[in-house]
C-alpha cells in the first residue's frame, strides 16, 4: 500500500507536478490567479503551423451582454466540408482563455482535419449560471448558421472541453438537446468539472484532489458559477450536469479521467448514467494521472490520452 498519494503519482509526472507553483484561490487571489494563468499562454511560434489558418474574431453576445471573442482553426486545402467542434476552455469556471487551447486544437485542426472554433465565455463570480453556457450555445449557433463560409458540414459538429469546459460542453449537449434547433453529433468530455456536490461529499476516494485541483479550489470554482453554496437543493439550470435527471438522446461521448483527479467519481458515475440511459460512452481512467496532467506533455500518459482523444474524434467525423 502506498504510505501517500504521491506514491500513487505516474513517475513521468512527478516531476512537472513538483514544479508548479501552489495557489490558493479565493476572492483576494483571483486576479493574481487569473495573471498567472496567462502565463501558460503559448507564444504563437509554439503552435503555428503551415496547414492550419488561426484566426480571432467577435461575434454578437446574448441580449444586453457583451461580444463574444472566438478563436478559429481551419485545416488549409481540400474542397470538401470539412467536420468542425466547438472547443470550450478550462479554468475551473473562474480563470482562463481561449488562447489556452491554442497548442491543441491547432494540432486536433491538423491532425483530424476538422475545423476549431473556440469560445471565450465570460468568467465567473463576474457573472454567474447559466450565462457561460448560454454563451457557448450562441457560439454553436454561430458556428451551425455560418457553416458555409466557414467551410463546415453542418450534420458533423462536436463540442468538446476539458475540466470547467469539460462541465460546460456537458451541459451545452443538455441545453441543445432540450432547445431542438442543432443535432451535435459528439461530445468530448476531459475530466469534465460537473457535479458541485463533490464539495459536501466528505466519504469519497481519499487518494483524488491533492494535486492540479483542490477541494478547496473546487469549492470557490462553484460558489462563483452558481452564485450560492454547493450543494444547495436548487441550482440555476444547465449549471450542474450530474443533476440533470433525464441523460437520454445525449450525443455519443468519450471521456478520461486520471485516477487522482477530484473528479473522478462524479466523472465515472456520469458515464454510467449515460450508459444507462442509452448514450454510447468511451470512458478511460488514466492511472496516476492528476487534474491537468497535460501540463507535462512529454509523458506517455499525456501523448496517449491526447492521440486516442483525437482519433476518437476522427472516427466519428468519418462514420
Amino acid at each position: 500500500m502506498p504510505k501517500t498519494t504521491i506514491d500513487l503519482v505516474d513517475p513521468e509526472l512527478r516531476p512537472t507536478m513538483e514544479s508548479l507553483p501552489a495557489f490558493k484561490i479565493g476572492t483576494e487571489t483571483l486576479a493574481e490567479v487569473r495573471a498567472g494563468v496567462l502565463d501558460f499562454v503559448p507564444p504563437t511560434a509554439d503552435y503555428e503551423r503551415d496547414d492550419v489558418k488561426m484566426e480571432s474574431r467577435t461575434i454578437p453576445g446574448l441580449e444586453g451582454g457583451p461580444d463574444i471573442g472566438i478563436n478559429i482553426f481551419t485545416p488549409i486545402g481540400g474542397d470538401d466540408l470539412k467536420p468542425a467542434m466547438l472547443h470550450i476552455h478550462g479554468g475551473g469556471y473562474i480563470v482562463g482563455t481561449a488562447d489556452l487551447g491554442n497548442v491543441g486544437n491547432t494540432r486536433t485542426a491538423s491532425e483530424v482535419g476538422c475545423v476549431v472554433v473556440s469560445v471565450d465565455y465570460q468568467l465567473s463570480p463576474e457573472v454567474t449560471a447559466p450565462t457561460a453556457v448560454k454563451e457557448c450555445y450562441t457560439a454553436l449557433k454561430w458556428l451551425h448558421e455560418n457553416a458555409d463560409e466557414l467551410g463546415v458540414d453542418r450534420c458533423r459538429i462536436a463540442i468538446g472541453g476539458e475540466s470547467a469546459g469539460g462541465g460546460l460542453t456537458a451541459n451545452l449537449a443538455l441545453y441543445a438537446r432540450d432547445c431542438g434547433e442543432i443535432d451535435i453529433c459528439f461530445q468530448l468530455l476531459i475530466y469534465p468539472m460537473l457535479d458541485d456536490r463533490t464539495v459536501t461529499c466528505s466519504d469519497g476516494n481519499p487518494h483524488v484532489g491533492e494535486f492540479g485541483w483542490t477541494r478547496d479550489a473546487n469549492a470557490f470554482g462553484w460558489t462563483s458559477l452558481l452564485g450560492q453554496s454547493p450543494g444547495e437543493e436548487e441550482v440555476p439550470p444547465y449549471s450542474v450536469a450530474a443533476r440533470a435527471t433525464d441523460l437520454s438522446n445525449l450525443p455519443p461521448a468519450y471521456m478520461y479521467v486520471g485516477s487522482l483527479d477530484l473528479f473522478l467519481e462524479e466523472d465515472v458515475e456520469y458515464a454510467m448514467r449515460m450508459l444507462k440511459a442509452g448514450v454510447p460512452v468511451e470512458l478511460h481512467v488514466l492511472a496516476g494521472a492528476y487534474h491537468g496532467f497535460e501540463m507535462a506533455p512529454e509523458a506517455r500518459v499525456s501523448i496517449k490520452a491526447e492521440q486516442e482523444s483525437r482519433d476518437a474524434l476522427k472516427r466519428v467525423f468519418e462514420q
